[in-house]
């Protein structure tokens, strides 16, 4: 194609100039593009400063101008793809920073420039044709049951995934409260082989989103694995046919067992929510919902509404429906951290979307460029230092700096109201708790004449509304629980068991482990995605894990078809080997700090969710299994 003049120039006015230069790269493959006065010094938490001069700035679009017009006509065609020791220099360039070499090799992977990746199932023809033999059941249809979906697909594995809602998504279909949307960037938060140059906002809403994974699944051709509207009540290993028999309640409540090779449960961790245990709650009168059971019938124009809670949703939804209620109370227990974030809300521009589909590489490194500077490189802000002696506020003295530069941005938003600056910061340690991202509508709404943030505690619910510790009844007309979900209770309220009729949640007794999150001990061919301890508090976005343990998973049924046994399992010794390395890893972080308490840790104290190391390191350990880490089941089974 051959654009106009003026739509050159929008596209290189909207360009994001480091990975432009890349760009440049590939296209003439010419290292002298790295020039020291074009590389980008970033500063924290402000995304589009790239530290390089406006003048400077103007000569690298003009010096790109005619390259791009060249490659457009068919002149001039991608240089081949650059050696290690040039991509090397070119991740040092675009990140600002050398990067360590530890990360070199993951990140390459991640970059995928020859279009090999790690991540794509790799199998012979020998173990393909063992395969065939398997049958693997995915529970759920959401982002990891896909992707799921996807590489067994790949691999030549027969699979069946079963969903309990009506459509594929998880939670991009179940929550669609106004103001519903990703607070991970959009063009990182989507699959590494699946992108998308056309997302019309920098952090997508909830109709988006489901139309990505729905576009997923058609050109995937999914949707004939899947079986919607159905329930898994129950699993039990079958120790004689070596499968699993699998219990399944129908759209037409009918009851059907089946049998599965092994099961992979992809259904995710913030899925069933969680209403407070606050006496009353049933005798309110007026319409009562959770977030994530949206109520769309309930019209609250002009209504007295309550708001339970102040996490990631009502973050999200209280800013939309404050211009319309008579009145808005917002019950806080604990403020959020919020991360200034001014393009929050913002549409990408015409001109980026542009770039990303024509010009080559050009998204490849962009997504770079979000992948380095909003995983691995926050964790330094939120590790914690043995030797603090300083406030319980922070845990080092990085993160006592991280949270003033923080504060201060929520004090300047409250301005004259110094009541409320008061109770919107928060004095738990930057990285406690989930941080949320922030570009000003949140406190904005907060500050409307008919909107309250009211910090007293809950003391009941009565008929008419939510009575407080003071004393004070706050009538309502509507009850909305932005109260979070049941994250610890993994795969419940699904009853599995294993080996000898062992119960997996009377094994786990409240306190859920898994072997790097995926397996458990006597609990053959059955794997999770999205498990304990695979969780992100600062450092990226969820899919890249889901990528990980779904490589790791398909490795482990690659090494069950190439060994000809029927059944694996994790070794005890590997599973607490690992678990003791977790639990001592996350006491060294704000999130594992004994001044904080959070749905991050369960009720015994013990953080179930956080994966404690660097992205790399999960990178690394999932690459493929180790033989040694798992008993294998070689006996001939019985067919039942």
């Amino acid at each position: 194609m051959s654009p106009s003049e003026q739509e050159l120039d929008a596209a290189l006015a909207a360009a994001h100039l480091p990975a432009l230069v890349l760009s440049m790269v590939h296209l003439t493959g010419d290292p002298g593009w790295l020039k020291p006065e074009w590389r980008p010094t970033y500063t924290p938490l402000a995304r589009g400063d790239i530290g390089v001069p406006e003048a400077e700035q103007a000569r690298l679009r003009a010096a790109a101008r005619p390259v791009i017009a060249a490659h457009l006509s068919g002149e001039l065609k991608p240089a081949p793809t650059p050696g290690p020791e040039l991509v090397r220099q070119m991740m040092d360039f675009i990140a600002g920073t050398e990067i360590p070499a530890g990360y070199v090799d993951f990140l390459s992977d991640e970059l995928a420039l020859s279009g090999d990746s790690s991540k794509t199932p790799d199998w012979g023809e020998d173990e393909r044709r063992a395969a065939g033999s398997m049958k693997v059941l995915v529970i759920g249809a959401g982002m990891s049951g896909l992707l799921a979906g996807i590489r067994l697909s790949q691999a030549g594995v027969p699979f069946e995934i079963v969903e309990k809602n009506a459509e594929v998504g998880g939670t991009w279909f179940e929550n669609t409260y106004p103001g519903c949307r990703v607070d991970s960037s959009n063009h990182m938060y989507s699959y590494s082989f699946e992108p998308n140059h056309g997302w019309p906002q920098h952090f997508s809403t909830q109709p988006v989103l489901l139309d990505y994974f729905r576009g997923v699944a058609e050109r995937y051709g999914l949707r004939r694995h899947i079986r919607f509207e159905t329930t898994v009540e129950a699993m039990d290993w079958d120790e004689a046919a070596a499968q699993w028999r699998v219990r399944l309640r129908l759209a037409d409540g009918s009851v059907r067992t089946e049998t599965a090779t092994a099961v992979i449960c992809a259904v995710g961790q913030l899925n069933r929510p969680r209403l407070p245990d606050i006496a009353g709650r049933e005798s309110f009168e007026g319409p009562a919902f959770h977030s994530a059971q949206w109520r769309h019938d309930v019209d609250l124009t002009g209504k007295r509404v309550a708001v339970i809670g102040t996490g990631a949703s009502a973050f999200q939804f209280v800013p939309e429906i404050a211009g319309r209620v008579a009145r808005l109370e917002v019950f806080q227990r604990t403020p959020p951290w919020c991360f200034p974030t001014p393009h929050y809300h913002d549409d990408v521009p015409a001109g980026m979307n542009w770039l990303l589909e024509h010009v080559p590489y050009y998204d490849k490194w962009y997504r770079f460029f979000l992948f380095w500077t909003a995983t691995d490189g926050l964790l330094p802000a939120v590790k914690a230092d043995p030797d603090w002696q300083g406030p319980p506020t922070a845990v080092s003295q990085v993160n006592a700096g991280f949270r003033e530069m923080i504060a201060q941005a929520l004090a300047a938003q409250a301005g004259e109201r110094a009541d409320l600056a008061a109770k919107i910061v928060p004095d738990y340690p930057v990285g406690g708790k989930r941080a949320l991202l922030d570009n000003g509508v949140w406190v904005r709404a907060l500050k409307r004449d008919n909107v309250a943030l009211v910090t007293e505690p809950i003391t009941a619910i009565e008929p008419a509304g939510l009575r407080t510790a003071d004393g004070a009844l706050h009538e309502a007309d509507v009850l909305i629980y932005g109260t979070g979900f049941q994250a610890s209770n993994f795969l419940w309220p699904m009853r599995i068991k294993g080996r000898g009729g062992r119960d997996l949640h009377a094994t786990w007794d409240g306190d859920p482990r898994a072997y790097l999150g995926m397996t458990v001990p006597e609990f053959p061919n059955l794997f999770m995605i999205y498990g304990p301890n695979t969780n992100i508090v600062v450092n990226g976005s969820i899919i890249f894990f889901s990528e990980c343990s779904v490589r790791y998973i398909l490795g482990c049924l690659k090494m069950l078809a190439a060994s000809g046994a029927r059944a694996l399992s994790s070794r005890a010794e590997a599973h607490d080997a690992f678990n003791a390395r977790v639990d001592a890893a996350n006491r060294g972080w704000a999130w594992g700090a004994p001044q904080v308490s959070s749905w991050y840790k369960n009720e015994k104290g013990r953080v179930t969710q956080n994966w404690p190391f660097a992205l790399v390191d999960y990178w690394r350990a999932t690459l493929a299994p180790d033989p040694e880490d798992f008993e294998f089941d070689k006996a001939t089974a019985t067919v039942a």
